[in-house]
């Protein structure tokens, strides 16, 4: 094992900021893993990595790995033509991570680490990042990739004429014209507000954020533009896609020869090539787990990851105006047994913020919410409805969702509540994704999912902020907006927690939505392969992959 550096050492590194980082560490309230993390984030490259802290998994050496052969990936069917721009489905993203890389990377053990980014840092107001890129890596047609690229790719992403789905997460942080470059190895970055986590939106957890060439028109399918360790051999619409290893990457060639991926419209079929022996990596779901069992030809793996499903209230309407209605139903929920029943363990707790255990800036001293019918009994009755009330729960069909909205029907009857399930396809269920236009944002009673981030911004911003574009609950709490702000310009962990820890207590207090659990993101493969790698957001990464 590597051996780990002093925590002396390691307070030479920086200034005040990692200092406070080094002291929690030291008086066991921050993990190593979440250290390393940190230390990633602004901007101490030379250490976040898992080797200097000694990881376990992180720094095993993969037993013979041989290079050669062809991986063999099912996925489901794109949700559509596949751009970055505007990429969101995970089959989607597993394609085009392929060929598609960030100027950082948000790895599951280790945090941000350099990818096209070799350095970065952020001035003391944390309104201004400086990043510094790896010289000489070329786009796979053989071009040379430069400041200007980055400049085009997140001016294309912030521009609203352009539709991006990255505008989630840039809207009111970025502006046109935020993005420039000193050279062509330098870009800046002037946020419109401070963010002291602003690395992690020019990382892979912004999955929009695929560097492409500055002359990018929108026809990604056609060549696959990128800097990855594969490039495209062929695409074919609705059936799926091959890759063939990039003689010219940048980094460590790729260890297979290709990489092959059929499209399926059901994860039956999937299983079943899978057990024939026609496939190598497949999705996995818990219906997908029972059906493999404990054969051992199978493997099953997983990180743990920020990826949850909200059930929101109107707490514009009624009745959910009354929070001890919305704090009444979230205490019928029996979170253990979700984790243990629903996910098969592959999961851990919610605690009706977004705030998970995987967070460092989570504070985990906020009491869990535990469930009490006494109480909630008594809170309905207070509100005037003794004996409940009839309400639909509109959801989509997607994953465990439907599985978890019986369950909600079944704790709700506990207290009166009858609830009518609505489920619907993903496409009737989004619909336009705006409001009046969508019954993810306008149903008074709703169950989404919401898939990893590296950090909570997002989800806090997005889903609950007074003015967020995904405020399904259309909840506006000006106290909660003002925290959010000093929680996004907090410079140290220590900051970030306390402000933590006030809107964790304050989602608690008000109960806008129920985060029940953080699951964990699992993909199975045949035991006759290693060093299959992926994210939490879909990322299939392969180029380490091989056959034993």
């Amino acid at each position: 094992m590597p051996k780990l550096p002093t925590l002396d050492h390691l307070r030479r590194l920086s200034g005040d900021i990692w200092n406070v980082a080094v002291d929690e560490y030291a008086a066991g309230s921050l993990n190593r893993r979440d250290l390393i993390r940190y230390a990633g984030l602004i901007g101490l490259t030379g250490f976040a990595t898992a080797q200097n802290f000694g990881l376990p998994g992180a720094a095993r050496a993969q037993t013979a790995a041989k290079p050669g052969g062809t991986i063999r990936v099912a996925l489901d069917q794109p949700a559509a033509t596949i751009d970055p721009v505007l990429v969101t489905d995970p089959a989607s993203i597993s394609v085009m991570s392929q060929v598609g890389e960030y100027l950082l990377f948000d790895d599951s053990e280790t945090g941000l680490r350099p990818a096209l980014a070799l350095s970065w840092d952020g001035d003391d107001t944390a309104k201004i990042w400086t990043f510094k890129l790896r010289p000489d890596v070329k786009f796979n047609d053989g071009r040379v990739v430069t400041a200007k690229d980055v400049v085009a790719t997140f001016e294309r992403l912030i521009d609203p004429a352009n539709g991006s789905s990255a505008l989630s997460a840039y809207k009111g942080l970025l502006s046109k014209g935020a993005v420039s470059s000193s050279d062509d190895l330098t870009v800046t970055f002037r946020l419109d507000v401070p963010n002291s986590n602003f690395p992690f939106y020019v990382s892979s957890d912004v999955v929009n954020a695929v560097i492409l060439p500055a002359d990018y028109k929108g026809d990604f399918e056609k060549s696959f533009p990128g800097t990855g360790p594969f490039k495209l051999e062929a695409f074919r619409p609705k059936l799926g896609a091959s890759f063939v290893r990039n003689p010219d990457y940048w980094g460590e060639k790729a260890l297979p020869d290709r990489v092959e991926i059929t499209f399926y419209n059901d994860p039956q079929s999937q299983v079943l090539a899978l057990q024939a022996g026609q496939l190598d990596v497949i999705p996995y779901t818990p219906r997908i787990a029972l059906s493999i069992g404990n054969d051992a030809s199978f493997k099953i793996l997983s990180v743990q990851a920020s990826s949850h499903d909200p059930v929101h209230f109107r707490t514009d309407m009624a009745p959910f105006q009354d929070k001890r209605v919305r704090r009444a139903l979230a205490l019928t929920i029996n979170r253990e047994a979700l984790v243990k029943g629903l996910f098969r363990g592959r999961a851990v707790v919610g605690n009706d913020s977004p705030f998970a255990p995987v967070f460092a800036s989570t504070d985990a001293s906020v009491p869990q919410r535990q469930p009490d019918l006494a109480e909630a009994k008594r809170l309905m009755a207070e509100a005037g409805v003794p004996n409940g009330f009839p309400i639909t729960l509109t959801t989509e069909r997607a994953y465990e969702i439907p599985d978890y909205a019986v369950l909600i029907q079944n704790f709700a009857k506990q207290i009166g509540i009858a609830v009518t399930l609505n489920v619907e396809s993903q496409d009737a269920y989004y619909g336009a994704a705006t409001f009046g236009k969508s019954d993810w944002l306008d149903s008074p009673f709703g169950l989404t999912d919401y898939g990893h981030r590296g950090t909570p911004d997002i989800f806090l911003n997005a889903t609950l902020k007074s003015t967020g574009p995904w405020n399904a609950a259309h909840f506006k709490n000006p106290t909660y907006d003002g925290l959010l702000s000093d929680y996004s310009r907090a410079r140290d962990l220590k900051s970030q927690r306390l402000a933590a820890g006030k809107i964790q207590r304050l989602l608690l207090d008000e109960t806008p939505s129920i985060i029940a659990y953080f699951a964990q993101y699992s993909r199975v493969t045949t035991a006759k392969i290693q060093g299959v790698r992926f994210t939490a957001i879909s990322h299939l990464l392969l180029d380490r992959a091989s056959f034993l």
